[in-house]
C-alpha cells in the first residue's frame, strides 16, 4: 500500500484512538459544565445589575434557560469529532451522524428561543411563537426520521473486512478524515477568533446558530464528493453510487437550511433527512431483490 496513505492511517489511529476519545470526551464534558455555570453566572449578574452587557446578543442573557446554549455548543464540537471518526466506516454511518448533529443544532436553537416567547393575550399571532412551534414539531419529526433511518441502516449487509479493495477504500477515507480534521480545527479556531473580535468591536453575527456550522457543512459536502469520486475506483454498483449521491444531496439541503429564514430552515432540514431515508429504503429494496434473484 502507498506509504502516503499509511502515514495518514497512523495519524488517524493516533487522533481517534479509544484513549484519546475518552480524554476528549471528559474535557468536553468538563468545559460544557463549566461553560454552563459561567453563562448562568453572567445571567445572574446581569439581572442583579452588577454587570451590564452590550445588546449584541440579548437573547442569550435574559433568561437562565438560555445558559443551556453554551454546553450544547461544546457538545456539538465533540459530535463533529465523532463524525470524522465514523467517516471511514461507511457513507451511511457518516450521514446518520450528520443528522444527529443537525438535530442537536435544532434543539440548541429551541433552548435559545423558548425564553423569548410572547406570552401576551394574542400570542398565536407572534411570528416568533409560530417559528418556535414549527421548530418543536419539526424536531419531533426529525427525531422520528433519524430513528427510521438508523433502523433501515441496520438492514445493510456488511462487506467482508478482508476484502483488499475495501481495505484500500477505508484507508483512502481515513486520509480524507485526517485532512478534514486539520482543516476543521483551523476553521474552528479562526471562527472563534473572528467572533471574539466582532464582540469586542460591538459587531453582531446575523445568525449566531449558523456560526461555524455553515462552513462545516460546506466542507463536509466537498469531502463527501471526494469520497464519492474515490469510490468509483472500488465499486461500479449503480445502487451504491446512487445511494451515496442521494446522501450528498441530503447534506446540501441541510447546508442550505443555514441560509434560510424562519420555518423554511426546518422545511429544508426535514426534506433532506426524508430524502436520505427514502434513498436508503429504495437501496435496501434493490439489495433484497438481488438476494432473492440469486436464490
Amino acid at each position: 500500500m502507498n506509504s502516503f496513505y499509511l502515514k495518514f492511517e497512523k495519524i488517524f489511529s493516533l487522533v481517534f484512538a479509544p484513549k484519546v476519545q475518552k480524554i476528549i470526551e471528559k474535557i468536553i464534558l468538563l468545559l460544557a459544565a463549566l461553560g454552563f455555570l459561567i453563562h448562568l453566572g453572567l445571567i445572574f449578574l446581569k439581572t442583579q445589575g452588577v454587570v451590564i452587557f452590550s445588546d449584541l446578543y440579548p437573547e442569550l442573557f435574559n433568561d437562565p434557560i438560555s445558559a443551556i446554549y453554551t454546553p450544547f455548543s461544546l457538545i456539538l464540537i465533540y459530535e463533529i469529532y465523532l463524525l470524522l471518526f465514523y467517516l471511514p466506516r461507511s457513507f451511511t454511518s457518516c450521514v446518520s451522524k450528520q443528522f444527529e448533529i443537525i438535530s442537536l443544532i435544532v434543539i440548541r436553537k429551541i433552548f435559545k428561543d423558548i425564553p423569548q416567547m410572547d406570552l401576551s393575550g394574542n400570542w398565536i399571532s407572534s411570528s416568533h411563537n409560530f417559528e418556535l412551534i414549527v421548530d418543536l414539531l419539526g424536531f419531533l419529526i426529525l427525531f422520528l426520521l433519524i430513528y427510521l433511518f438508523n433502523r433501515s441502516k441496520q438492514k445493510l449487509q456488511k462487506a467482508p473486512t478482508n476484502d483488499p479493495r475495501l481495505l484500500k477504500f477505508i484507508v483512502s477515507k481515513k486520509t480524507v478524515s485526517v485532512m478534514l480534521f486539520c482543516v476543521l480545527g483551523v476553521m474552528l479556531l479562526s471562527t472563534l477568533g473572528q467572533w471574539f473580535i466582532d464582540v469586542l468591536s460591538q459587531k453582531s453575527v446575523l445568525n449566531l446558530d449558523s456560526l461555524f456550522f455553515n462552513q462545516f457543512f460546506t466542507l463536509l459536502i466537498l469531502a463527501d464528493v471526494v469520497i464519492l469520486l474515490i469510490s468509483f475506483r472500488y465499486t461500479e454498483e449503480y445502487s451504491k453510487l446512487i445511494r451515496n449521491t442521494g446522501f450528498i444531496i441530503a447534506t446540501i439541503l441541510i447546508r442550505l437550511s443555514f441560509s434560510a429564514e424562519s420555518y423554511l430552515a426546518m422545511v429544508l432540514i426535514l426534506t433532506g433527512v426524508s430524502f436520505a431515508y427514502l434513498i436508503l429504503q429504495i437501496f435496501n429494496a434493490m439489495e433484497d431483490n438481488k438476494i432473492n434473484s440469486a436464490l
